[in-house]
């Protein structure tokens, strides 16, 4: 079978485009690998509809069943290989399975740079969080730990400090900081320590601080995380000749979100921009929207 268009990522911008692409009654396969950003943040707060939050899984898994109804296959598999025929595009996957399409949406998403500490996970979108823009607002007047790395770190504890002025700055990695992020520091009264962690303290959601390789202990309500170095989900892309800017993410056109490739598009947080659960949700659409003229064209 030939889809008429192949979407490589299950989250939050490859399923709002298979919702909107199956309403044009279109034959659409998602194919998934289920570890994307949106599959571990256990709550999102600052999207319409969702005062009290809502978690990635949440979302994907309606999202999942909405676009089932609308006839959209799914297949959870990582695809490794990407080529362009004359007429079609052919996915590969891990397990060697070929799906030809029409059209492609590249919708891979990044991945965080996180701490390897198990306690973490549960905490993710709840009490600790890696978006200020999303959730800034939860450290409001709180004492908070900003996990992270040289300059990375300096300045997410500066970026947080328009919601709270307690926050405590654990440079983890010990790597070297720009001067000017230094003296902002101490202008703002972050305090700067440079010891690595060796411990997180959590009870299953909550953060209560950490633990550092001499023994200190540091307590907070919240969390940080800032370690930089994220991956950008972009090598399919490279595969097929798409263009991408320095820093990995694809650049696509800003009306249509197709890239420079021919009926190759791409959608949410693998293209260059805030990396929000709505914004995404919107480029997916947008996509679709696209995607769907090109194939009645």
């Amino acid at each position: 079978m030939v889809y008429d268009c192949l979407i490589i990522g299950g989250g939050i911008a490859g399923l709002q485009a298979a919702i909107q692409l199956g309403r044009y009654s279109h034959k659409v396969l998602v194919i998934d690998s289920n570890d994307g950003r949106s599959t571990i943040c256990n709550s999102y707060h600052n999207i319409l509809g969702y005062p009290d939050g809502v978690s990635g899984k949440e979302l994907r898994q309606v999202g999942r069943i909405h676009a089932e109804k609308l006839g959209v296959s799914f297949v959870d598999n990582k695809v490794v290989k990407a080529n362009k025929e004359k007429h079609r595009f052919d996915l590969l996957t891990e397990d060697g399975e070929i799906y030809s399409g029409k059209r492609v949406l590249i919708a891979t998403g990044v991945m965080d740079r996180l701490p390897a500490f198990a306690e973490l996970m549960p905490c993710l979108g709840i009490t600790v969080y890696v978006c200020p823009d999303c959730d800034g607002y939860e450290v409001k007047g709180k004492r908070t730990i900003v996990m992270g790395s040289g300059n990375s770190g300096a300045n997410m504890a500066l970026t947080i400090s328009y919601w709270t002025d307690d926050i405590v700055y654990i440079n983890d990695e010990r790597k070297e900081m720009k001067e000017d992020l230094l003296r902002l520091l101490k202008e703002k009264h972050i305090q700067l320590i440079e010891v690595p962690i060796s411990k997180v303290i959590a009870d299953g959601s909550s953060f209560y601080g950490v633990e550092l390789s001499d023994g200190q202990t540091i307590n907070a309500d919240r969390g940080f995380i800032a370690y930089g170095g994220n991956k950008v989900k972009s090598e399919l892309a490279h595969q097929l000749g798409v263009e991408r800017l320095e820093n990995k993410h694809i650049n696509v056109d800003a009306r249509t979100k197709m890239t420079n490739i021919p009926y190759v598009w791409a959608a949410g947080d693998v293209v260059a921009h805030s990396e929000q659960v709505t914004i995404a949700m919107g480029e997916g659409s947008q996509a679709a929207i696209w995607i769907h003229k090109s194939l009645i064209s």
